[in-house]
């Protein structure tokens, strides 16, 4: 099922004052999850954020998630509590798997617990959590860095390249134990401007309307893969790194974005 509609409407219930921390991340998980029981996923998912963001509109986020024997992964969700749009992230596999990696560009509006949920085909949901410190740019209000005319003539450009095995991000056990079966990191490199609704053109200083991207479709080998729904915490002309199977041959990806553009990529892998 689809996320996009439940973000924006987590969009407009959570554009509020601000909360203390643990008290945003509490109507989050209220709001996605009600009462459902959420376990301690330290030893499934380990997080690398920046300590500080050397860039607040351009901060690499990455995770990786091992599944308990037996389960496989088949969601998983990346919450930025303090940001304007806390939901920042969503991947559901198509076809669940053992593990997941992801990695993505993010804006990062300003220090913020930063929550990493996995949820495995056997219903349970695993949490893990960091906290990420910024340099105070509100980076979802900075100005666009592309010419407004370039962005909107490169909209939807995309390209995808595999880029060499996922790295470990963990030395704990499991997460460590990925060994020479480890899959691919494919980058998802995508040109949108990623509108967050509150930045202000340096010309006629009135807000440019949001528009991000909505939904990136994968698939592998002509099968369903994945389907991210982003936000408006992507970066502008986000990045999206993916794990893959080896043995993978070819990906076709659909962006979407918020104003109905809809764009398509074929390329063949050359697997290694």
């Amino acid at each position: 099922m689809r996320t996009s509609c439940l973000i924006a409407s987590l969009l407009c219930l959570l554009a509020l004052p601000a909360w203390a921390s643990n008290e945003a991340w509490e109507n989050v998980r209220a709001l996605l999850y009600g009462d459902r029981a959420m376990l301690n996923g330290d030893d499934l998912i380990a997080i690398d954020a920046p300590y500080r963001t050397p860039d607040d509109a351009r901060a690499e986020l990455a995770a990786q998630i091992v599944a308990p024997k037996g389960v496989n992964v088949a969601k998983v969700t990346l919450v930025l509590d303090e940001n304007p749009m806390p939901v920042s992230a969503v991947f559901e596999l198509e076809k669940p798997l053992p593990s997941f990696y992801f990695d993505v560009t993010m804006r990062v509006n300003g220090p913020t617990p930063m929550h990493v949920i996995a949820e495995t085909t056997d219903g349970r949901l695993w949490v893990s959590e960091t906290f990420v410190k910024t340099s105070g740019l509100g980076a979802c209000s900075a100005p666009p860095g592309t010419d407004p005319e370039l962005a909107i003539a490169n909209l939807g450009t995309m390209e995808a390249e595999l880029v060499g095995r996922v790295p470990a991000l963990d030395t704990r056990t499991r997460l460590s134990n990925l060994g020479a079966n480890r899959a691919n990191k494919m980058d998802l490199n995508i040109d949108h401007p990623s509108h967050s609704g509150m930045q202000m053109d340096q010309i006629s200083l009135l807000f440019i309307p949001m528009r991000y991207v909505e939904t990136v479709d994968i698939d592998l080998d002509g099968a369903g893969y994945i389907e991210m729904t982003g936000s408006i915490s992507l970066s502008e002309n986000p990045r999206v790194g993916i794990s893959v199977p080896s043995k993978a041959q070819s990906v076709d990806v659909t962006m979407t974005d918020t104003d109905g553009t809809v764009s398509h990529l074929h390329k063949d892998l050359a697997g290694f």
